[in-house]
């Protein structure tokens, strides 16, 4: 992928309120990226979703990685639900 997106492990809603370290980052394309943000909610997020190993294994997302994996870097990926 030619352009990836910053991706809080714990999303800064959950950080920014209370003034605490927004916490660790990745960099993730941009389709899995609206992809987690369409299937978890933010709670979720921080709560049990808040490390990679933990994001690639929920089943959902691990089905949507097998399948990004094999489209063309250039597409443009449509997410749902």
């Amino acid at each position: 992928m030619d352009k990836l997106t910053v991706h809080h492990l714990v999303p800064r809603q959950n950080t920014k309120r209370k003034k605490q370290d927004p916490g660790e980052t990745v960099n993730i394309c941009s389709a899995c990226h609206r992809q987690i943000h369409t299937l978890f909610d933010n709670k979720l997020l921080a709560k049990e979703l808040n490390t990679v190993e933990k994001l690639s294994t929920e089943p959902q997302m691990e089905k949507f990685l097998t399948w990004v994996r094999k489209q063309r870097p250039d597409k443009r990926i449509s997410v749902h639900r």
